[in-house]
C-alpha cells in the first residue's frame, strides 16, 4: 500500500554478490509503500511464480512487438539465451498511484533508466541511481562462500565486476559494501535523499 511519501524509483546495479537483490527484498519487506518492479522475461516460469507477480512471462515473439512499439524502457539478453526486460508501463503506472519502487539492474540497464529519465522531467526527478562497491577480495569471498561457481566462473564474474566498477561513478550514490544491515542502513539513508529531491514534483 501506497504511502504519503512522494514516490521514488531507487534503482540498484552492483557486481554479482554484492547484495543488490537482498537489499530491494529487504526494502520491500520493511519499509512501507515499496514494491519491486515487476519486469518481463521470455524464459519460462518456474514452479510456484506467477504471471503479473514475478514477472510478465511473453513468448518471444510478444517481447518482439513490444520492443517493436518502443514499449520497454530497458531489454537485454541475458547469458545469450533469454531476454528481460522492463516496461515503461510498469514503472510509470504504479508510480502515478504514489508507489514507490525498487529495482536491481545491470550497469546497461541503467544506462537506458537514464536516457529515459533525460525525456521525462518528473522519472528524473523521482529516480535515484545506487551502486554497490564490493572490494575485490570481499567480492570474491562471497562468490566463494555461496558454493555456486567453479573457480573459472567466479573468475569470468570477476572480470565483469571489475568492469561495472568502472562505472560506478556515474551513480548517484554507492555504498561501499561492508555488512548487510551497514548496506541498509546506507540504503535507508540514501532513500530519505531521494524522498526530499522527489518532493519537488508537483
Amino acid at each position: 500500500m501506497a504511502t504519503a511519501e512522494p514516490p521514488v524509483l531507487l534503482v540498484l546495479a552492483g557486481p554479482a554478490g554484492s547484495g543488490k537483490s537482498t537489499l530491494c527484498d529487504r526494502l520491500v519487506r520493511e519499509v512501507p509503500g515499496f514494491e519491486r518492479v515487476i519486469t518481463t522475461t521470455t524464459r519460462q516460469p518456474r514452479p510456484g511464480e506467477v504471471n503479473g507477480v514475478h514477472y510478465h512471462f511473453f513468448t518471444p515473439e510478444e517481447f518482439d512487438a513490444k520492443i517493436a512499439s518502443r514499449a520497454f524502457l530497458e531489454w537485454a539478453w541475458v547469458h545469450g539465451q533469454k531476454r528481460y526486460g522492463t516496461l515503461a508501463s510498469s514503472v510509470f503506472e504504479p508510480m502515478a498511484r504514489g508507489q514507490s519502487l525498487v529495482i536491481s539492474v545491470d550497469v546497461q540497464g541503467v544506462e537506458s533508466f537514464r536516457r529515459a529519465a533525460a525525456e521525462n522531467p518528473v522519472l528524473a526527478l523521482r529516480m535515484t541511481t545506487v551502486f554497490i562497491v564490493v572490494d575485490h577480495d570481499r567480492l570474491v569471498a562471497r562468490m566463494r562462500l555461496r558454493a555456486q561457481d567453479d573457480e573459472a566462473e567466479i573468475a569470468a564474474r570477476m572480470r565483469t565486476a571489475d568492469r561495472e566498477l568502472r562505472e560506478a561513478g556515474k551513480f548517484d550514490f554507492r555504498i561501499e559494501s561492508r555488512t548487510r544491515d551497514e548496506d541498509f542502513a546506507s540504503l535507508l539513508a540514501i532513500l530519505e535523499k531521494a524522498r526530499a529531491r522527489a518532493g519537488g514534483v508537483s
